[in-house]
């Protein structure tokens, strides 16, 4: 048999010289050399032509199953093997910069100084604690609610007076760009882990910082995780001695003043977007006022010694109580426009547990920071906005239970939408709707999930694959942000330091029975390297 002919054999001369007078060569795909390729490939050991179709066939089904991917374990990646995603690419979002201790803990010192000089009277105020079957307290009821005598009242003005004429000036250079601070720590970073999922799901592109107590409270290796999504882990323990704080309701305001960001947003962290919120920033009411609030269920509850104690009046008075009271789930500050009742709020932080969350609440629910924002804006009289727009109570499908209030995006009041999800009763966490036996894998005892528990008002929405929002309340809420939600959810559970492959294959169980997700696996990419690429789609 003879043997197939070399390709070295097939030589084409395309070398010219500028003065040479023959005529141009021609084109090296004449008919000769179509003979001698056809008896090259005739020739061709049939083992490579096996070969050859083998790879072709597995770029055929590596093109075709990463066709209508909507999410991946790879947020925006870009590769063929990759699944196209409604996040922003990570690179594209810079971590905020690390703000140097030094000198924020000199400002902290600073304020200390100034609320160590002017505690309020008395130093300690007990919390009472309002009957719910007596309804919402009456102007009455709210006068000896709170027991405070005209003396401690007129010392603790003076004390007040003394710390608004001391609040040092705004830190020029200090403070830089906007960006969205949100408060976890311990249990509540699994909440916030959801939380900061949709807000990369709905588009934010904002730098995050994200503010935990101490090291003792981190999750080893989701700061890590956090970073790749523009993201930024802070302690406050690096900026002061947190001893001093005996209630963590204190830490919220401290997350805000201690930000590098001089543009805030601020998330509680089971406090879910529902809605991009960077668009505030750009709004008119935030350029105009530069503090957004949002409201409670209801009216101020406040003791009638709260407006002359802060300078609002200068007698006691029931003028704050027929005002909607604010929820601090979410909050928008600039801090350089409202540096100084920045401060003030924090004076009242500083001093909340034992007298001015009781004196701001008078011991009906909501006790804690929420109005400590709207006092020290009307005691310094700075503008700021409250929405105006009423909160819709999210409920269990199929029950009158509660998940959560929705606030409304306040860039457009007149034509209203939803923008976040305060989840203060049902908390998205993975672990807490999916896992069984969750104890075992952090020493956790005790923790029980709604799968597990027969008690709890969604279980049986976890074995039978039902929705957990009411449908019926959708068209009132705007928009159905529940699979969009699971899908971060997923995300956590199969691709995160708090997930294990059990909650993994509960989440991608419920998803696909309960809203016809379908999760493909790409065994080609996986296969030559790139990883695990599980993708999942809706009809």
């Amino acid at each position: 048999m003879r043997a197939p002919p070399d390709l070295r054999d097939i030589k084409v001369d395309l070398e010219m010289d500028g003065n040479d007078s023959r005529p141009p060569p021609q084109s090296p795909f004449n008919k000769s050399t179509f003979r001698k390729l056809r008896r090259l490939l005739k020739h061709a050991h049939r083992r490579h032509l096996a070969i050859l179709s083998i790879f072709a066939f597995l770029v055929f089904i590596t093109f075709r199953s990463t066709k209508s991917i909507v999410s991946s374990n790879s947020w925006g990646s870009t590769g063929i093997f990759a699944c196209p995603s409604t996040r922003p690419l990570s690179t594209a979002i810079t971590l905020p910069p690390t703000l140097p201790t030094a000198p924020l803990s000199q400002t902290w010192n600073i304020l200390r100084s100034i609320y160590d000089a002017h505690p309020p009277k008395p130093s300690y105020m007990p919390h009472p604690v309002h009957e719910s079957d007596l309804g919402f307290p009456t102007h009455e009821m709210l006068k000896d609610m709170v027991n405070i005598t005209e003396t401690d009242a007129y010392a603790s003005r003076i004390e007040h007076e003394s710390v608004v004429r001391h609040l040092p000036p705004y830190p020029e250079n200090m403070f830089q760009g906007r960006g969205i601070v949100m408060l976890a720590g311990g249990k509540y970073s699994e909440f916030a882990a959801t939380a900061l999922g949709m807000l990369r799901e709905v588009g934010s592109q904002l730098p995050v910082e994200v503010w935990i107590k101490d090291r003792t409270e981190e999750k080893e290796g989701w700061c890590e995780e956090l970073e790749n999504e523009g993201m930024a882990c802070r302690r406050l323990q690096d900026y002061m001695d947190m001893s001093m704080l005996s209630h963590p309701y204190q830490w919220k305001i401290f997350s805000v003043l201690f930000s590098s960001f001089q543009e805030v947003i601020f998330l509680d962290a089971d406090d879910i977007p529902i809605r991009n919120p960077d668009v505030i920033f750009d709004s008119a009411i935030y350029k105009d006022r530069g503090a957004i609030l949002w409201p409670d269920y209801w009216k101020h509850t406040g003791s009638p010694w709260l407006p002359y104690i802060t300078g609002i009046s200068d007698e006691a008075s029931d003028m704050l109580q027929e005002e909607i009271s604010a929820e601090s789930g979410q909050l928008v500050w600039d801090k350089e426009r409202h540096w100084k009742s920045l401060c003030l709020a924090t004076y009242y932080n500083y001093y909340g547990p034992q007298y001015y969350f009781t004196l701001l609440n008078s011991g009906w629910a909501g006790w804690g920071d929420k109005d400590t924002f709207p006092i020290a804006l009307k005691a310094l009289n700075e503008p700021y906005h409250q929405v105006s727009q009423e909160i819709v109570t999210v409920f269990i499908n199929g029950t009158v239970r509660g998940i959560g209030m929705v606030q409304a995006d306040p860039t457009n009041e007149t034509n209203s939408k939803p923008m976040f999800l305060h989840s203060n009763i049902v908390k998205w966490s993975m672990r807490d709707f999916l896992c069984v036996g969750c104890w075992a894998l952090d020493g956790s005892a005790g923790m029980i999930s709604h799968m597990e528990n027969p008690s709890s008002p969604i279980n049986s929405h976890m074995l039978e694959g039902k929705r957990i929002f009411s449908t019926d309340q959708l068209p009132d809420i705007g928009m159905d942000a529940e699979p969009l939600i699971w899908k971060v959810m997923e995300n956590l559970a199969c691709r995160s330091v708090w997930g294990n492959k059990q909650v993994c294959q509960q989440a991608r169980d419920h998803m696909t029975r309960t809203f016809g997700y379908h999760f493909k696996s790409s065994w080609v990419a996986s296969l030559l390297g790139y990883g695990d690429r599980v993708c999942a789609t809706r009809p």
